[in-house]
Formats: C-alpha cells, structure tokens, sequence
C-alpha cells in the first residue's frame, strides 16, 4: 500500500502565498515523478508542476514564475511554494506521485486532496 499525505492548504487573499507539502509512504521501491495537480469547480483537473527524481520540472505556462515546485527525496516529499494567487487559482489541489513498487510496473498514486481558496 502507498499513502500520499497532502497538508498546507487553506485561505489566502488574492496576492497572497501558500505553500503545500506531499509525502509519500508505504511499500515504496523508488519514485519516478511527483507533482500537484488542481481542480476548480466545473472543470477538469489540470496539471499545475511535476518534478522528475532527476530534477526535470514541468509546470504550467499559468504558474511560471509564481509557482516554484522542489523535492526532498530522502524525505519522499515534494513542495509547492505559491505566490501573487488569484481568486481563478481557487481549486483542490492534488498530489501526485509515479511509484514503483516491489512489484508489478509503476503507477499513478493520488493524495486525497487540500482545498486552496483565494478570496478577500
């Protein structure tokens, strides 16, 4: 069993930062990707930044240069750093994670989810 353990989430006035954390545990082999994803009210979920074990980032066109992404492997955590929020940025927010476990072929793992609402 995998867990993805998400924290961090919460209120934030437009303009403002927050910052989310993810850790994973369980019967983890290696872990190839971990990143955020979110989902505002009527719309699909979107990939907002993923950092690879090697470092190779992937973000948003929407987040560049706001939004800073980081891993601490050792810990099997990855961060998320938040700045100059907008009220559109309102979503749960996900973490992801591509795991390979002692067997079978790696998989996409969810955490459960951590509301960010930007609002005055």
């Amino acid at each position: 069993q995998v867990q993805l353990v998400e924290s961090g989430g919460g209120l934030v006035q437009p303009g403002g930062s927050l910052s989310l954390s993810c850790t994973a545990s369980g019967l983890i082999f290696s872990i190839h990707s971990m990143g955020w994803y979110r989902q505002a009210p009527g719309k699909q979920r979107e990939l907002v930044a993923s950092i690879t074990s090697g470092g190779k980032i992937n973000d948003a066109d929407s987040v560049k240069g706001r939004f800073t992404i980081s891993r601490d492997s050792a810990k099997r955590t990855v961060y998320l750093q938040m700045n100059s929020l907008t009220p559109e940025e309102t979503a749960v927010y996900y973490c992801n994670a591509k795991i390979q476990g002692y067997t079978g072929i790696p998989r996409d793992y969810w955490g459960q989810g951590t509301q960010v609402t930007v609002s005055s």
